[in-house]
């Protein structure tokens, strides 16, 4: 526990990869990019990193693995709307899979609880029973 301007005891924060840490000069450094590039990009909307209450722009981890992946594209002759495209249809993609798996949960546990009479549940979920072949060699 640490204690602020005023004395007070506060809790530490907990840090993880959305947790804007990095001024844009470190970010800058970390990237590879010049500052006014990261600006650029912010006003562009390819990343968008925390605000302080002055304003001033933090780069998280997150932001700066962002910045190397548009950096790759541009690279790769892709505009920044082509850019903005690919991150929009990504988080749209992830979005999916989260979902798909929380369903996929959902489907399990009432398979689980009402197994199919009719049916085989091998069928509806899925799984297989692995095979187990054994070699044996000659002699």
């Amino acid at each position: 526990m640490t204690k602020n301007e005023n004395g007070e005891k506060r809790e530490p924060q907990e840090i993880d990869d959305e947790t804007g840490l990095y001024v844009i000069s470190v970010a800058s450094e970390l990237s590879g990019l010049h500052p006014q590039t990261l600006r650029q990009y912010d006003r562009l909307g390819l990343v968008s990193p925390n605000r302080t209450e002055g304003r001033n722009r933090r780069y998280s981890l997150r932001d700066i693995a962002s910045l190397r992946m548009v950096q790759r594209l541009v690279g790769e002759g892709i505009n920044h709307a082509g850019i903005k495209r690919i991150i929009e249809l990504e988080a749209a993609m992830a979005n999916m899979a989260i979902e798909v798996a929380q369903l996929r949960i959902e489907v399990d546990a009432l398979l689980s609880e009402n197994p199919p009479k009719n049916l085989n549940s091998k069928k509806i979920t899925g799984k297989k029973k692995p095979e187990v072949i054994v070699y044996e060699e000659e002699k």
